[in-house]
């Protein structure tokens, strides 16, 4: 199932110094913030079949709400997170969870088709390449797989988006872009023939969307 690739360019040098420094408090801050939205993601993506490729897994924070029937690997760019999403898998006994591996997610280092779903959480609007995270995931994913991403997406118009705005710079700060909106994604997935399933929202109060699209099978 493992590629070679090419290496991760200088840009991910300051993105790993990033994590290192929110490793220890990570879990403290987003767990139950995000747990609602991590396990509809898992929900999504584990419904196109047991193989699963968690992209941006970072602690693990999501890594027992699989079945146990399912084989999950996860690649963060941050040894430190990855460190502690080893810890849990280690502590939990969480047999499913075959490998975790220090990866950009911009150059997957896994054969083409390898999984059955691909899912990325809170990680789309962080990447440099949103794009070109998207055509890895669609790479290594099988005809007619999913692609799951669990994210807040800023609106397009609106009270909410007037609400956005004045708020961007705190969002900005954790990685939370309302600039970025769903509509970037849709529209790469109408250049690359890639089925747009849709949106949902999510806790809190749809803060956080689950946004599906699937292969051409």
């Amino acid at each position: 199932m493992l590629s070679e690739r090419p290496e991760a360019g200088p840009t991910t040098a300051l993105m790993r110094k990033a994590y290192a420094r929110w490793a220890p408090v990570y879990d403290i801050v987003y767990d139950k913030l995000t747990e609602p939205a991590a396990r509809a993601a898992v929900d999504a993506a584990t419904a196109s079949g047991p193989r699963i490729l968690e992209a941006g897994v970072g602690t693990g924070l999501s890594l027992g709400y699989y079945p146990s029937g399912s084989f999950v690997c996860g690649v963060d760019l941050s040894e430190d997170m990855l460190k502690r999403a080893r810890a849990k898998v280690r502590r939990r006994r969480l047999s499913h969870v075959r490998g975790l591996q220090v990866m950009d997610v911009c150059r997957l280092g896994y054969a083409d088709e390898s999984f059955d779903a691909v899912v990325a959480q809170f990680l789309i609007t962080l990447v440099p390449d949103p794009e070109a995270a998207l055509s890895e995931f669609l790479r290594v994913v099988r005809p007619g797989g999913a692609i799951v991403l669990a994210n807040h997406f800023g609106q397009t118009d609106g009270p909410v988006a007037r609400v956005e705005e004045i708020v961007a710079p705190i969002c900005t700060k954790i990685g939370w872009s309302s600039a970025f909106k769903s509509t970037r994604i849709e529209a790469w997935a109408r250049r690359n023939g890639v089925e747009f399933v849709g949106v949902a929202p999510t806790f809190p109060g749809g803060f956080f969307k689950i946004l599906r699209m699937r292969k051409p099978a």
